[in-house]
């Protein structure tokens, strides 16, 4: 585990490495209401350093200083911006780099992969809307994404179901959905979340 400062206090990276070559680095960021530890995120990261992956894995600063509320969107991406920069300036995102996470993190990732030119975005639990509430899209962060965006969805995902990601994805160039068993907590089987994941990934790789 390595600890970083940004600007929004010290965030922190738990590094996987994978047993032989690398192929690329997949920086994954947790959701709203969970960290690094996430049963996604840890099928996920074996399988991906498994497959070649080195996988850097980002506790947000607010998680670090044991707050129980996320900040605003724009400050998560000051802190994952300075992560990235870091990890960087430390030549540890070597190979294509892809960025991800889970519901909170996949929206970081999406909102920040053309500003560090990611080759591709990997999104767990993408949250489209808030329950309920299919009006407030957040349709946009996605449509932003200009590289291969794989998206593993919950069937029963109250923030938005496969069929309505699939609504928003149709004419994307280069986007890939999932439909895993399960909702937005991505709990029901995270060898199927983890199996699609880098499934998605496989031409990425370099």
């Amino acid at each position: 585990m390595t600890e970083l400062d940004t600007p929004l206090g010290p965030a922190r990276v738990t590094a996987t490495e994978p047993a032989d070559g690398t192929v690329g680095t997949l920086v994954l960021g947790h959701g709203a209401g969970g960290g690094i530890e996430s049963a996604d995120l840890l099928a996920v990261t074996t399988s991906a350093a498994a497959a070649g992956w080195r996988v850097l894995r980002v506790e947000q600063p607010w998680r670090v200083a044991g707050k129980r509320i996320a900040p605003a969107p724009a400050r998560l991406d000051v802190a994952w911006t300075a992560v990235l920069d870091a990890l960087r300036d430390d030549g540890r995102l070597t190979g294509p780099l892809v960025l991800g996470g889970r519901s909170a993190g996949a929206r970081v990732a999406c909102r920040t992969a053309a500003e560090h030119e990611a080759a591709a975005v990997l999104c767990l639990a993408f949250p489209l809307h808030p329950p309920g509430k299919p009006e407030k899209s957040r349709a946009d962060e996605l449509a932003a994404v200009g590289v291969p965006l794989v998206v593993v969805q919950g069937e029963r995902d109250a923030f938005g179901r496969p069929d309505e990601l699939a609504a928003v994805l149709s004419g994307q160039s280069g986007a890939s959905l999932y439909g895993v068993p399960g909702d937005h907590a991505l709990t029901a089987n995270p060898d199927v979340v983890a199996a699609a994941a880098v499934d998605g990934l496989g031409g990425v790789a370099g």
